[in-house]
């Protein structure tokens, strides 16, 4: 082979190998893009409980297993947040419309909150599902349930903060795993926020928001879970 075609045949090599370690870069992102897309990522295991419903009946953690449910915390009384919260569950209690779905709404303010006033405010909200509990109990209980979900409560002792909650929600999956999806930048956001918003990126939280960015995912990542 003469000198010229070995220098040719090289010089395609240097040429055509860039190319494929791209491609198989590109392909590669694309792969991994796809993954954060469709899979959600594990936070940890939901923190056991034990707690009385609007229908006077415990409910554990364990009566819970083999469905996908919502985890918030709220009170009846609320003004503000909780009434927003309590109608995007609402709303996605009707778009997802399966007996494999439960809502868990824990009440902050057991001292008002008694098993029947939660029936009436389940009334008022217009649950529908038998596995949408109002949940109350001791409030010291509640709040350590709260540090273990990592879901901000305020301090009983602190009149001023004793009310005071997160507006996030924590997604279970059927086997107990609080789940969450991946952000933009491939980041797991841990919780999604029950919240209505001025900007359809969720950026300025408002309470008579038009928009609802995390409630929508939510619902494509219960059906996820669903499936």
């Amino acid at each position: 082979m003469s000198r010229n075609k070995k220098t040719g045949n090289g010089a395609k090599r240097k040429v055509i190998i860039p190319i494929v370690i791209f491609a198989l870069l590109f392909l590669g992102i694309g792969i991994g893009m796809g993954y954060f897309k469709k899979n959600l990522y594990t936070v940890m295991k939901v923190p056991d409980f034990e707690l009385t419903d609007q229908n006077n009946k415990k409910i554990t953690n364990k009566d819970m297993l083999g469905k996908v449910y919502l985890v918030e915390f709220f009170f009846s009384r609320c003004p503000t947040i909780c009434p927003v919260m309590n109608r995007n569950m609402r709303f996605i209690e009707d778009q997802v419309n399966s007996p494999e779905f439960g809502i868990i709404s824990i009440s902050i303010d057991p001292e008002n909150d008694t098993p029947a006033a939660l029936k009436e405010h389940a009334k008022s909200v217009g649950a529908k599902s038998p596995d949408w509990h109002f949940l109350t109990g001791d409030r010291d209980y509640i709040g350590k349930l709260a540090d273990q979900f990592n879901i901000y409560v305020g301090d009983k002792e602190d009149d001023s903060e004793s009310l005071n909650h997160s507006g996030m929600i924590a997604l279970v999956d059927k086997e107990g795993n609080i789940r969450c999806r991946y952000n933009k930048d491939n980041m797991p956001i841990l919780y999604y926020s029950g919240l209505n918003y001025e900007d359809p990126e969720g950026k300025t939280p408002k309470l008579n928001g038009k928009y609802h960015p995390d409630r929508e995912i939510l619902i494509e990542d219960i059906k996820k879970l669903l499936k």
